[in-house]
């Protein structure tokens, strides 16, 4: 049960990250930082994707993927169709990962620590959404700013 609810909310919040990117009115201001907004768009989206890619992909699907967390910070000017196609094989990947899964796993100690105390592999899962839910409202508040600083 918990697995296809999990698999419905990042299938909902990663397709409103590619919209997010998409509304986007100028490309450029998908990198601009201002104020002390030190992240941008690109930067959090491409921080999502090594955290999903690593945390589900990695961990759990056993895809192989090495994350590079500095470059997820410090990359800039990533073209937005190549944001975007991150993001959907991020989807891709989440959906078969999640389709494996087996509601048993769940109640399992997570495979490494992530905190302080090691978690089950449920409770990182459902963190996992609730990190993606809270860059993608920073995403979307950005996204909002730059375009208000330009009228």
């Amino acid at each position: 049960m918990i697995i296809s609810t999990l698999k419905i909310l990042f299938n909902r919040d990663l397709n409103r990250l590619i919209t997010e990117i998409e509304q986007y009115k100028n490309e450029a201001d998908i990198w601009k930082v201002t104020g002390q907004i030190n992240n941008s768009a690109g930067n959090l989206c491409l921080h999502l994707v090594g955290n999903l890619n690593t945390y589900i992909g990695k961990e759990l699907g056993k895809t192989g993927y090495l994350r590079n967390r500095e470059l997820e910070f410090s990359s800039k000017d990533v073209p937005r169709q190549e944001l975007i196609q991150q993001v959907e094989n991020t989807i891709k990947m989440i959906n078969q990962t999640l389709d494996r899964l087996d509601d048993n796993l769940l109640n399992t100690e997570y495979p490494i620590l992530v905190f302080e105390e090691k978690t089950s592999t449920e409770y990182l899962l459902v963190h996992l959404t609730t990190h993606l839910t809270y860059h993608l409202g920073q995403i979307n508040y950005h996204r909002r700013l730059i375009e208000s600083d330009r009228k």
